[in-house]
């Protein structure tokens, strides 16, 4: 169990020492008895005490400072506050940095400096504090202390950064393993923020524990820049898991297309403001409710020219009833859970009058390789038709829930 270091501290006194008042009292003597014209001085300019690593600029009453955690301290937890504390005297100068260059936010309140911001796990910094003592002399000391390091350094990312991408694309943020808790979601949505230009309308909410997704009330528009911030070090995701890092990303929205697909009908149809452009004969997934596609609002997650499907991957072992292995090309992924759009050649004559497909939308390969030319990450693909309905989880779902739900999502509500 890790030791909290919030109560203790170490405090640096700077005073003269009692040599330095013995040695004006025999100076005193020394000048009387030469006939005291020699211009000596009785404050002199020599350097007083100091703390570790530490100097003053004249003999004069230092600063008293209290710094929290102590020196030499080890185990600090990255979400302690530093506080710097003058006693006596003036703060002229805080700055606590780390190794590698990394220094803390911090403000002043009173005589007290506090850090703003958290510190990353496993890390030594260094408190370098410049005060001024209550008559004017100028001291500085140093400290040191470490933090405590965790059983496990958590990693995230900002998903689809630098990348143009469709209207329906969320700003994802998306943890390597679960926020286990959800004081830890609530704290990390409120440190991570998004900036929009045109400014537009939207929530966080988080699809599972994994990922953090910001979502406009509607569609994007077309242009809209996206900038995603997530300063998380020193952030907490699960027993003894921390954060060691900050990221930050971006994405432009690109065009606007819209695609649907009616299973029913067997066809797929795709526009663009409104108008559409292109409409193919599809076959999709079989009855059945392991081959049945999905219906509801997918989006497109990425796109693969060329892949080998195989069953074995969705739980569908070989000999086993539907398994199939097969090289497939043009395909454009819309869930996790196996459902793409891509080309079947040896569907082509059930593609408009029936379903025979393991759960994929079938289309000849023309049609099938325009699609894959003209599809976006984040592009909406919209299902119609089946009873089995497509849940969140299984694909970037967050536009099965309306903008009511969708702000349940959040930690914070």
């Amino acid at each position: 169990m890790s030791i909290r270091l919030g109560e203790s501290s170490v405090v640096v006194v700077l005073r003269r020492a009692k040599l330095l008042a013995l040695g004006l009292a025999l100076a005193f003597v020394l000048a009387a008895c030469g006939g005291g014209d020699h211009g000596g001085s009785s404050t002199g300019s020599g350097t007083g005490a100091t703390a570790k690593g530490g100097q003053t600029t004249k003999d004069q009453p230092p600063a008293e400072v209290k710094v929290n955690p102590a020196d030499d301290a080890t185990e600090v937890m990255p979400d302690d506050v530093v506080h710097v504390q003058v006693m006596r005297g003036n703060l002229t100068d805080v700055s606590v940095t780390s190794a590698d260059g990394g220094e803390l936010d911090g403000s002043v309140e009173g005589q007290t400096w506090s850090s703003t911001s958290r510190m990353a796990p496993d890390t030594t910094y260094t408190v370098a504090v410049t005060a001024e003592g209550p008559e004017g002399g100028e001291s500085t000391q140093s400290t040191t202390f470490t933090t405590h390091k965790p059983a496990v350094t958590a990693t995230y990312g900002i998903v689809y950064d630098q990348q143009t991408v469709g209207v329906a694309m969320p700003a994802s943020i998306q943890f390597d393993s679960q926020v286990t808790d959800k004081k830890y979601r609530q704290q990390i949505e409120k440190a991570v923020s998004v900036k929009t230009s045109p400014q537009t309308e939207g929530s966080w909410g988080w699809l599972d524990n994994r990922q953090l997704m910001w979502r406009p009330k509607e569609f994007w528009a077309p242009g809209t820049t996206v900038t995603i911030d997530a300063p998380l070090t020193g952030f907490q995701t699960g027993e003894d898991k921390w954060v060691a890092e900050d990221l930050s990303g971006s994405m432009t929205i690109g065009r606007e297309q819209m695609t649907r697909v009616d299973i029913d009908q067997h066809t797929m149809s795709v526009s663009r403001g409104g108008k559409t452009i292109k409409t193919f004969p599809v076959s999709s997934g079989k009855p059945g409710k392991e081959t049945e596609t999905r219906s509801g609002m997918k989006v497109v997650i990425g796109k693969q020219r060329e892949m080998t499907m195989d069953s074995a991957t969705v739980g569908i072992d070989k000999g086993e009833p539907g398994y199939y292995k097969v090289d497939t090309n043009f395909n454009v992924r819309v869930t996790w859970t196996g459902e793409f759009v891509h080309s079947a050649p040896w569907s082509v004559g059930a593609q408009g009058t029936s379903n025979v497909s393991h759960g994929c939308v079938n289309v000849a390969p023309a049609g099938a390789e325009w699609f894959y030319d003209n599809s976006l990450p984040g592009d909406p693909v919209d299902f119609d038709g089946s009873s089995r309905t497509f849940l969140p989880t299984e694909g970037i779902g967050v536009w099965q829930y309306d903008y009511a739900q969708w702000t349940q999502q959040s930690a914070l509500s």
